[in-house]
């Protein structure tokens, strides 16, 4: 399927096809939205001290805790909005192109 999208600039909002929608509640840990990430999230282990602000604030439930400690961020689930990053209060979570951590990932670096 393709779309002539030559003319985009003077659609109105109901030009646009709908992508990315989950129209059931309640379904999200059966869906894994990680993909339509853009941005990622990276934690700096050393930085981190563990105190939960990210947990707290993630939309997504995408920082999973296993005793009192961040076990890891969970990108089948995080759709990278960054709100973990912001409320850091050490600065411990950065986030970058997902294109450029997959590149890294393949590399090894």
């Amino acid at each position: 399927m393709s779309w002539d999208i030559s003319n985009i600039q003077e659609w109105s909002w109901k030009e646009h096809p709908i992508g990315a929608v989950i129209k059931a509640p309640g379904n999200s840990r059966l869906i894994k939205t990680g993909g339509w990430r853009s941005l990622r999230p990276i934690r700096d282990e050393e930085q981190c001290n563990d105190c939960l602000i990210c947990f707290i604030f993630c939309p997504e439930m995408s920082i999973l805790v296993a005793d009192e400690k961040i076990e890891k961020i969970d990108l089948d689930f995080c759709k990278g909005c960054g709100i973990c990053a912001e409320e850091c209060p050490r600065d411990a979570i950065e986030i970058i192109d997902e294109i450029e951590a997959q590149t890294k990932e393949k590399s090894g670096t």
